[in-house]
């Protein structure tokens, strides 16, 4: 098949959607498809091999100054195309990044219309070069944000267009009322007819078929999976010295590292403490710099300053290398986590996790792995460290279970074969 993955670059950092996509695209393709990566807003950013196109569709200043002034609504194409260069918007990205989600209402909507947005030159353009050029057999977005050049493309194609689901809620959760419920409206009526929508867990599906207002018949699940390449695998698991509790995610109040430093410091100040420092590593970008020094400064007023390292992790080298300087990893996200790509990272190297009860992490952990904790409990986060961080065999036989389960259920390779089901049609339903 020839399949054209529409994904949406973020702005320069590290995004699980962004980097799930370049995974599954590189896998089919290994499985003998034409998939083709196809890059929007700015240039995506992954620790693998970027296997997406060099163009750029509605790229990040085109889309915001044709919201912002009618005269770029009208430029030629041409002078558009001087604004899409990679290395341009790689650059503004910097700055882009700096946006809250909540300042960006009013850009969703217009480009959520559409052909009948501000947006509709870039509409035209996506739509005819996957039309004259690319002609696929099937469309996938990486997203329902991007849902508006449904319509469009239905008009120039006769192919199948699925949309994945993998946080939108997130983006949404951050509008005001009345912007989020324009959304959900113009979502649900830019994939009325399309072929369904691809969810990464039960979980996921269940809660954006009733978030949007779409049948939840209509999507499928497929699990996410990692390129083992790179990955260390099983690992000796170290019984004395001094332990390493790890935070691997972007460190944002959304992924919880306040609730980490908190249980942390509940962990160090009980009777009995074990010998221990907190290790965080993950994107860190402009917006959170004020909430890390927060959280660094909890810690400096808990005497424990000299028990916390923040580690740089660009590479995916540096990522395993982290992963395995660590004796358990700890995500206790706030929100209701549709992927969990880190859980996975952190079993390729036969790492445990303590988690959250939420979101896809008991899907996730049925077959073992690691524990799971009411969420926003702090003592209970804490006893369950204690617990990981003494129960040496515990350690080793959780790390070993998630190690299977990676290799056995969410390897790339999982993901490209289910991928591949329900695009041609032969999968089990929901």
């Amino acid at each position: 098949m020839r399949i054209a993955f529409i994904t949406a670059g973020a702005a320069g950092m590290f995004c699980g959607s962004c980097m799930r996509d370049n995974t599954l695209v590189a896998a089919l393709r290994r499985r003998g498809h034409d998939a083709l990566l196809i890059p929007t807003y700015t240039p995506i950013r992954t620790d693998e091999t970027d296997v997406s196109q060099s163009r750029v569709f509605f790229g990040g200043i085109n889309v915001y100054l044709q919201e912002k002034s009618w005269l770029f609504r009208h430029t030629p194409w041409l002078a558009d195309r001087l604004l899409d260069v990679p290395r341009l918007l790689r650059w503004v990205s910097r700055f882009a990044g700096r946006m809250k989600y909540s300042e960006l209402g009013g850009i969703t909507v217009s480009m959520l219309r559409g052909r009948h947005g501000r947006q509709r030159k870039e509409v035209a353009k996506l739509a005819g070069w996957l039309a004259d050029e690319v002609q696929p057999d099937v469309i996938v977005f990486s997203n329902a944000l991007l849902s508006g050049v449904i319509p469009a493309l239905r008009e120039r194609l006769d192919v199948p267009v699925w949309v994945t689901l993998q946080g939108d809620d997130i983006f949404l959760d951050a509008l005001a009322p009345a912007e989020r419920a324009t959304c959900a409206e113009l979502i649900r009526t830019n994939t009325a007819d399309a072929a369904g929508f691809l969810s990464t867990s039960h979980f996921y599906a269940d809660h954006m078929s009733a978030y949007l207002g779409v049948p939840r018949g209509k999507v499928r699940v497929v699990y996410p999976g990692l390129n083992l390449d790179g990955h260390g695998g099983p690992r000796e698991v170290r019984r004395g010295g001094r332990f390493a509790v790890g935070y691997f995610a972007r460190v944002c109040p959304e992924k919880g590292f306040h609730h980490a430093v908190e249980a942390f410091i509940a962990l160090m100040k009980s009777p009995d403490a074990p010998d221990a420092i907190l290790r965080a590593s993950g994107w860190l970008g402009p917006n959170d710099r004020p909430f890390f020094r927060e959280q660094v400064a909890k810690l400096d007023a808990a005497g424990l300053a000299d028990r916390f390292e923040y580690v740089e992790s660009p590479t995916h080298a540096d990522k395993v290398a982290f992963l395995r300087s660590v004796d358990v990893l700890c995500v206790p996200t706030t929100y209701r986590e549709p992927k969990g790509l880190y859980v996975l990272e952190a079993w390729a190297n036969g790492l445990p996790v303590v988690l959250p009860h939420h979101g896809t992490f008991p899907e996730l952990l049925d077959a073992g792995g690691g524990l799971l904790v009411p969420p926003g409990d702090t003592p209970a986060l804490a006893a369950a460290l204690r617990r990981a961080l003494a129960d040496h065999d515990w350690r080793e036989s959780a790390g070993r279970a998630g190690e299977a389960a990676v290799r056995d259920r969410f390897t790339a390779d999982a993901m490209a074969r289910e991928t591949e089901r329900v695009l041609m049609g032969t999968g089990d339903g929901p």
